[in-house]
């Protein structure tokens, strides 16, 4: 039986585009006044707001993927909290710079964010307050996109890669269907129990995903 402590996900829906954001923190673990962000969108004052409310004292930053939704409030971050080891995956090193590639320059909102410091690679397993969350490379909505796998309580940071009955969009510069179907078909094989909290919309699991969501069924996923 896996003994190592069960973290705590807080979710914060964050800016126009309503991305979700998360704090994990791990109140039984041997770091109990930290937590690690995930994902640092634009308008980020209430996560903020909060963390700072429960005397939390963030660790790091980790990236599921770099357009301007995840990324546009990282320097307001920095500002309230000091510079934070940033991670991410290596495809996308350089996506924070460059209003291109993160796709603010066809937003409308520009978008230029301070670069990540470390990266993680598929399999990586991290150690977050004493819980460890294994890194899913999940290429498709973005060549870099990352889940982040908590596998003893089943639960799964999807990034835009897996929504409630939908999926992330695929038809930006730098996405891939194929890339994306083959990354959906990884996520299916997860236990159904498997919670999933989505980069935008309302929580899932991989069953009810298999159970009613199109692209799996349209693509021949399940």
């Amino acid at each position: 039986m896996d003994q190592t402590p069960a973290p705590i996900v807080d979710m914060h829906t964050l800016g126009p585009v309503e991305t979700n954001c998360f704090v994990v923190r791990v109140p039984e673990g041997p770091d109990p006044d930290g937590c690690w962000i995930v994902d640092c969108g634009m308008e980020p004052g209430p996560l903020l707001d909060a963390v700072e409310a429960s005397g939390l004292q963030p660790r790091g930053l980790l990236l599921t993927h770099c357009h301007y939704d995840h990324i546009g409030g990282i320097e307001e971050l920095f500002g309230r909290f000091g510079t934070l080891p940033t991670w991410v995956h290596p495809v996308e090193r350089d996506w924070n710079r460059d209003p291109r590639l993160n796709l603010s320059a066809m937003s409308g909102w520009p978008c230029v964010a301070p670069e990540p410091d470390r990266t993680y690679e598929d399999g990586e397993v991290l150690d977050l307050g004493g819980s460890a969350w294994k890194v899913l490379h999940l290429p498709g909505h973005s060549p870099g996109s990352v889940g982040l796998l908590h596998e003893s309580t089943g639960t799964l940071l999807a990034g835009d890669t897996l929504f409630a009955g939908s999926i992330g969009r695929v038809d930006f510069p730098t996405s891939d269907e194929v890339a994306m179907r083959g990354s959906l078909g990884r996520l299916v094989e997860l236990p159904e129990a498997t919670r999933v909290l989505p980069g935008h919309g309302p929580e899932t699991s991989i069953a009810m995903e298999r159970l009613r969501n199109p692209f799996l069924h349209e693509w021949g996923l399940v």
